[in-house]
């Protein structure tokens, strides 16, 4: 089989080929710039060069796909470029997908984006999701909370360095996962049939509020987070009021997502469908908490080498 993956460059989508490649697949993936995706040419994947803004570019990279991972996310500095990559592009991917009669279109998106119109990225995502569900291929969406690794810069990181990490007093509980573990769960859905024309969430097993995540990074590290917490109301005001710039988009955006971390909204749900039916075991998915002490051991190890300072008191979370 071979398997076209958008996206592949992203933090995601790096662990989803590889991944696919531990699992004996042919890896196509299309790349803009194929030096920087070097790496995954290494790995043994197949580098095609593609645009999702140039249409043109993108039949060649079709040919005799069977199926079909989209991970890929616009980080753009404009609205117009995010509707060019994350709408038109995908909805050319989708018409593409179809010409070639792809077996399995499988879409990465994110929970409960359609709560959340007035940011950019999530309405199209939400508006992809429903296109795909409509349009006659078999499909399985994953949506996702959040993912651990970007929690290092969020978090992890600003305790380190002593740097404020802004709150609210209020703090959805979220549902984050390894990208390896999601990763592990697409590519074995590529093989069950019972994926086909599903909707399912993609998350560990335990959801974190922003408290809680910030208290363990205190433990691992020995250091005191500071945080400036900011009112709810504040974070939306600011929001409206750049969004009427249009050189303060990406602010305004980042305002937004600061607003729906910080807001009433959860963002878990039962993982159990998808665990039944890939038959995965829970405790083969790594948890926060175990994942973060990782990072701190890696990032400590030096610390302790030169000072003798004793590692990480794993007692303390327990």
């Amino acid at each position: 089989m071979t398997l076209l993956i958008i996206g592949g460059t992203g933090t995601l989508g790096r662990q989803i080929v590889r991944k696919a490649l531990e699992n004996g697949f042919h890896v196509r993936c299309i790349v803009r710039n194929k030096r920087a995706a070097n790496f995954l040419q290494e790995w043994g994947a197949e580098l095609v060069y593609g645009d999702l803004t140039l249409p043109e570019t993108l039949p060649i990279s079709f040919q005799g796909v069977t199926a079909i991972i989209d991970a890929s996310t616009t980080k753009a500095e404009e609205e117009t470029k995010l509707i060019e990559v994350d709408w038109y592009g995908k909805l050319i991917l989708i018409e593409l997908a179809k010409y070639v009669h792809i077996q399995h279109f499988i879409f990465l998106s994110i929970l409960n984006a359609k709560e959340y119109p007035f940011i950019s990225l999530m309405r199209m995502k939400a508006g992809i999701e429903d296109i795909i569900q409509n349009c006659g291929m078999p499909f399985t969406i994953f949506k996702c909370a959040g993912f651990f690794q970007a929690l290092i810069n969020q978090y992890a990181i600003p305790v380190l360095e002593n740097k404020n990490i802004i709150v609210t007093k209020q703090s959805p509980k979220i549902s984050y996962i390894d990208t390896q573990d999601a990763a592990k769960l697409c590519i074995k859905s590529l093989s069950i049939k019972e994926t086909i024309n599903k909707t399912f969430f993609l998350g560990s097993n335990l959801p974190w509020n922003s408290d809680q995540i910030i208290r363990v990074c205190e433990l691992l590290s020995g250091q005191k987070a500071k945080t400036q917490v900011v009112p709810i109301f504040f974070l939306r005001l600011l929001r409206q009021i750049t969004g009427f710039f249009e050189w303060s988009l990406k602010i305004s955006e980042r305002l937004a997502f600061l607003e729906v971390l910080n807001g009433r909204q959860e963002f878990f749900s039962s993982n159990n469908i998808i665990y039944d039916i890939l038959d995965i075991d829970r405790n083969e998915i790594i948890e926060l908490d175990s994942y973060l002490i990782e990072y701190f051991e890696m990032m400590l190890i030096n610390l302790e080498n030169l000072t003798g300072t004793k590692g990480i008191n794993r007692d303390l979370l327990f």
